[in-house]
């Protein structure tokens, strides 16, 4: 199955669902490169942070609105967390030196990816996040080999959960 959905109840269930996200990647030990839709709001970040603070980062996660990209050097793991709201040309991601950030033992998260069409890399995971009332409606569709690894690891989470 290449495609995993979940209701997030509220913020603690999307946090968690980054945790989980970290847990899969850390057993696997690769690296991995993520999309992140939906509209403003929806999570996006949340789910973000969940994931930085579940490879082991002890402060604050914030939006990297303004800056593009906030890094996190994480012991053997980098996690790169990109909001690409505000890029003006996909040629910004060329001049910042985009194709750097990502290897084996990195993890990218990019939020409004569409921004970047023609110069980012492919998605291992297109996670797509959308208002379902007071709750989130999560959409995880595994594009690469790799990504499906991490989606049945992730499966595997919530069925022992439940």
């Amino acid at each position: 199955m290449n495609e995993f959905s979940l209701i997030l109840t509220d913020t603690d269930a999307t946090v968690s669902l980054g945790n989980n996200l970290a847990k899969s990647i850390q057993q696997l030990e690769h690296g991995l490169t993520a999309y992140l839709n939906g509209d403003l709001g929806a999570g996006k970040t949340t789910l973000t942070r969940g994931f930085v603070q579940g490879m082991g980062h002890q402060g604050n996660v914030k939006s990297p609105t303004y800056t593009l990209v906030e890094p996190y050097d994480l012991g053997e793991w980098q996690v790169y967390h990109f909001d690409l709201y505000r890029l003006a040309d996909p040629e910004e991601l060329e001049y910042m030196g985009i194709r750097d950030y990502f290897s084996d033992k990195s993890c990218a998260f990019i939020e409004w990816p569409e921004k970047g069409y023609g110069i980012l890399q492919g998605a291992d995971l297109i996670i797509n996040l959308a208002y379902s009332g007071e709750q989130r409606q999560v959409n995880i569709l595994a594009e690469t080999a790799k990504g499906q690894q991490v989606l049945l690891q992730l499966q595997a989470q919530y069925s022992n959960q439940q």
